[in-house]
């Protein structure tokens, strides 16, 4: 079995690569077109794919899964009407690939472009939701990558019906062969075969939680974009709005707790906590959150609360808990988080500009909000259109990537017969 599984990846790998060569010689029309079919021919599946994914939730509530991952797996007419819509909004938006990032002329003659271009083969790993497969497969489609897609065990029968629906549909309109490729196992050997098959792939972007993010960056030998936890923080300066600083912190804790841009712990400097924390605790435990405040401030909530460990302050609660400290002013604020952050996403609210200035230049995460929810770290509100994930890395790609973050770039030199003295 262990020889098949590494036989067939490596395979899959081989026919990647051939697959991307072939897709840099496509047009944008011809790929915007290839995507409609792609998302044609999961709307003309809609039976086989459904009954896939009755399966896949059969499964599911058989091993005892919970209800809001059975609720990330359920796949209806409805939801997948919306899966298909969205990979023709892929085809909408505007093709990075062939575009000039710079260009120059040097002394000699030589004429120097440097250009986007497509990264070539890249793997994604992902777990639950099968909308994955499509949303990853037409963005890296949309820029000329060939894809190697491995779900989880809970959607493999949904993943392999929209895999087939977006590879037939699209070889239809012209997509190369093997272009979008799932791996059929859903082992975690698979899991370090790829990793190791960095002659064929050349990134993998992991798309789930701390353990298997854990195991790709330990095992790959090739890039990999990732994003491990997601410990956001705001922090209500003394300059704060008060009514602003409890509406954005409602909002970046309640309106979806369970992802990696939510809020987990919050700041208050020392001058104004006892006037704006009875007001966002009272607001924050209306809506069924429970607290957890350092010493200094408990005694200002008003609700009751659970004393904080040094564990908080790493916490990724996904759920509706939320940290607090007072701290004594903006530079124990920024201390804290570039101590117990993950880079992610951290907000300041406060009307004094240069406090904010500050807090942006200071805090190293992918996103530094002034006066805005940390949910606003998402590709489709900063205008992207789609994202494949968020990176909490520095190199190539920070914060949600969009089409621009799948690409790389080389550089097209024309000369007149220039040689080197």
């Amino acid at each position: 079995m262990a020889e098949d599984i590494a036989s067939t990846i490596l395979d899959m790998g081989r026919r990647a690569r051939a697959a991307a060569h072939a897709l840099v010689k496509l047009s944008t029309e011809q790929k915007n077109t290839i995507l409609h079919a792609m998302a044609d021919e999961m709307q003309a599946q809609e039976g086989p794919i459904l009954a896939a994914n009755a399966e896949d939730l059969q499964r599911a509530e058989s091993q005892g899964l919970s209800k809001a991952m059975i609720d990330r797996l359920t796949l209806n007419a409805d939801r997948l009407a919306s899966v298909a819509d969205a990979v023709r909004q892929v085809a909408t938006l505007p093709d990075p690939v062939g575009e000039t990032l710079a260009e120059w002329t040097r002394p000699n003659g030589l004429h120097i472009r440097k250009v986007r271009v497509p990264i070539g083969v890249i793997g994604i790993i992902f777990e639950s939701r099968p909308n994955v497969t499509s949303d990853a497969a037409s963005l890296c489609f949309k820029t000329s990558n060939a894809t190697i897609l491995r779900g989880g065990s809970e959607a493999i029968a949904s993943n392999r019906a929209l895999t087939a629906a977006l590879q037939s549909g699209g070889e239809k309109a012209g997509l190369p062969p093997d272009a979008i490729q799932l791996i059929p196992f859903t082992d975690r050997e698979s899991v370090d075969h790829m990793a190791r098959m960095d002659k064929y792939l050349d990134l993998i972007i992991p798309r789930g939680g701390k353990g298997l993010i854990e195991r790709v960056v330990s095992t790959a030998r090739m890039p990999v974009i990732k994003h491990y936890d997601g410990v956001c923080h705001l922090y209500v300066d003394s300059a704060a709005d008060l009514r602003m600083a409890t509406d954005l912190t409602v909002n970046a804790k309640c309106q979806k707790p369970g992802v990696c841009n939510a809020l987990e712990t919050l700041l208050v400097h020392r001058d104004i906590a006892a006037q704006a924390l009875p007001a966002i605790a009272s607001a924050l435990v209306e809506r069924g959150v429970s607290l957890r405040a350092d010493a200094a401030a408990a005694p200002l909530l008003g609700q009751a609360s659970t004393p904080t460990t040094e564990d908080d302050w790493t916490a990724e609660y996904l759920d509706l808990i939320l940290s607090i400290k007072v701290v004594d002013g903006l530079d124990e604020a920024i201390d804290h988080i570039n101590q117990y952050g993950s880079h992610h996403t951290d907000t300041i609210v406060t009307e004094d500009a240069s406090a904010a200035a500050r807090f942006q230049h200071e805090v190293d995460s992918a996103a530094v909000m002034h006066n805005a929810s940390t949910r606003f770290n998402d590709g489709g509100e900063f205008g992207f259109g789609a994202e494949i994930g968020i990176s909490t890395d520095k190199l190539h790609a920070r914060g949600p990537m969009g089409l621009a973050e799948l690409t790389s770039y080389k550089y097209l030199v024309d000369g007149t017969g220039q040689v080197r003295a």
